[in-house]
This record gives structure tokens, C-alpha cells and sequence, in this order.
């Protein structure tokens, strides 16, 4: 608490506003868009990548969070005070941070693919920055982030030095039966904690979200590289742009449209996220590639 303090001692409106802005590149919307735009139109391959790290990532984050149920800073000290315009996104457990998490699962794997070591730097820096907003909108302790960053690292690492064999075709099945057999766990395990005192069900529900995430991309996953086996390329850019756009459009609102479930259920949260990876992984693909088809023979 003692670094919060002294960041929450030097706190101007302008790094307010610029932090904020900072935090808003781990948020699950961006992280969201841009596996959408690689996996739809650049590189399916590295888009799988990703969202596998992202996902696994996310699963230990959350297990880790209704675990040891951490609470939030301003908790721990009722005379700390966050910044007014972070709270709305401090959902859930303190420990350990989900958007740096998020954040070092995206630009770690960025800088592992990108040759330039420009950009490397640049992404590299993107979630250190993303951690650092963190504790200075003080939503987060630096174990937090610390913690969270670390585990992702490791998870990015091992999936960046084992990427030959999780994309080969012959270990589709066992790849996304093991993401699965981890989500469900995740799932069974945030279930059984919510029948008992201690966990606050209102703000351990990202462990329910992460469970149907990944389940929802274990399925996918293994549809999608065994029946369906969509290309990236399209025919003609104009068509590209109407993919993506279409697929963000219909994302967004599918994602609106999900959230007007009960919010504080765990069964309709888990179904949600399912149905929203499973849409972007599998049924939209399978949508344009049937359009695609139609064009062609029309």
C-alpha cells in the first residue's frame, strides 16, 4: 500500500485522463478487436496463438482471484482513494490484475511475432504501461500486478516455444480437449466455492465469464480447424472490409444482446461468453465462408 500511497500523492487531472487512457488498452474490448481482425482477416494461425494464451492466461488469473479473494485496495484501506473514473472497470478480485493480464498476453505475443525491434520495444512497453495504470489508478497493489504479469509471461512463452505442435492439425483434438478440461475445471471449482461462506459471488462472476470463454473457444477451436477450415483471403479488399466490419458489427451487438441476461447469475454468465467466442471463432466464420460460396456459384 505504501506505492499507492505515494502515487496517489502525486496524482494530476492530466495523468489521471492519460492513465485511464493507458488502462484502456487492456480492456477485453481491445483485446477482443484485434483477435477478431487477425483471426478473420490477417493470420489465423497466430490469431489462435493468442487467444490461447489469452484464455489459459485468464483461467489461472481467475482461479488465482476467487482463491485467495483479495480485496480491492480502497478495501484493505478505507482512507486510500482510487481514481473516481477506474472503479466502474475494477470488477472482481484485487489479486491477481486481470488487465494486466490481459494486456501482457496480447503485446507479449506481438512482440514475439513481430521481426522489427522497433515494435517489439513498443509493445513490450505497451503492457508494462498497462500494469503501471493499474496501480496508479490505484485499482490494483503492485503484487497484483506483479503476479499477473509474471504468470501470463510464462503462459506466453511456453505456448510461444511449443506453437509448431499445438498447430499441427493431428493434435487439434488434444489441444482443445485440454482447454476444456481446464475450463470446466475452472467452472466446477468457482461453483463449488460459491455454495460456500467467503466468496462474494457479485464480484467473483469473471471466473464463470472465463470458464465459458474458454470452453466456448475449445469448441470452436476444434470446429472450426476439423469441419470447417475458413481462409483468411477474400477475393477482392472491398469483400475483406465488409467481413471485419460485419463481424465487429454483429460481435458488438450479439455481445449487447447477451448482456441483457441476469447479470448476477453465474449459469447465464458462463452461457454468455460461451456463445460469444463460439460466434466469433466458429459461426461467423462459417456464415461469410457460406456467403463467399454463394457469391461464387450466383
Amino acid at each position: 500500500m505504501n506505492f499507492l500511497q505515494t502515487l496517489e500523492k502525486i496524482r494530476i487531472p492530466i495523468l489521471d485522463v492519460l492513465m485511464q487512457g493507458i488502462t484502456f488498452f487492456g480492456e477485453e474490448l481491445v483485446i477482443i478487436c484485434v483477435v477478431c481482425t487477425l483471426y478473420w482477416c490477417v493470420n489465423k494461425r497466430f490469431a489462435y496463438l493468442l487467444a490461447l494464451n489469452y484464455f489459459v492466461a485468464g483461467l489461472f488469473v481467475q482461479t488465482l482471484k476467487i482463491t485467495f479473494r483479495i480485496p480491492r485496495p480502497w478495501i484493505l484501506d478505507p482512507n486510500f482513494k482510487a481514481v473516481e473514473s477506474a472503479l466502474p472497470g475494477a470488477t472482481g478480485y484485487s489479486f491477481p490484475s486481470g488487465h494486466t493480464q490481459g494486456a501482457t498476453s496480447l503485446y507479449t505475443n506481438l512482440a514475439l511475432k513481430t521481426q522489427k525491434r522497433w515494435l517489439k520495444i513498443v509493445f513490450s512497453c505497451a503492457f508494462l504501461l498497462v500494469g503501471f495504470s493499474r496501480m496508479y489508478l490505484g485499482v490494483h497493489t503492485p503484487k497484483d500486478v506483479l503476479v499477473s504479469m509474471t504468470l501470463s509471461l510464462v503462459v506466453a512463452f511456453i505456448i510461444w516455444y511449443k506453437r509448431y505442435t499445438l498447430l499441427k492439425y493431428k493434435h487439434t483434438k488434444k489441444v482443445a480437449l485440454g482447454l476444456f478440461i481446464l475450463s470446466l475445471g475452472v467452472l466446477i471449482y468457482a461453483s463449488i466455492l460459491a455454495t460456500r461462506p467467503g466468496l462474494d459471488l457479485t464480484i467473483a462472476l469473471d471466473a464463470f465469464k472465463a470458464a465459458g470463454a474458454g470452453t466456448g473457444f475449445a469448441l470452436g477451436w476444434y470446429l472450426e480447424r476439423t469441419k470447417l477450415k475458413f481462409s483468411t483471403r477474400c477475393p477482392k479488399l472491398s469483400l475483406q472490409g465488409l467481413k471485419l466490419g460485419v463481424g465487429l458489427l454483429t460481435t458488438a451487438l450479439l455481445k449487447v444482446v447477451l448482456g441483457l441476461l441476469p447479470k448476477g447469475n453465474p449459469a447465464f454468465v458462463f452461457s454468455a461468453y460461451f456463445v460469444l467466442i463460439l460466434w466469433i471463432i466458429f459461426f461467423y466464420p462459417f456464415i461469410f465462408k457460406f456467403y463467399l460460396n454463394k457469391r461464387k456459384h450466383s
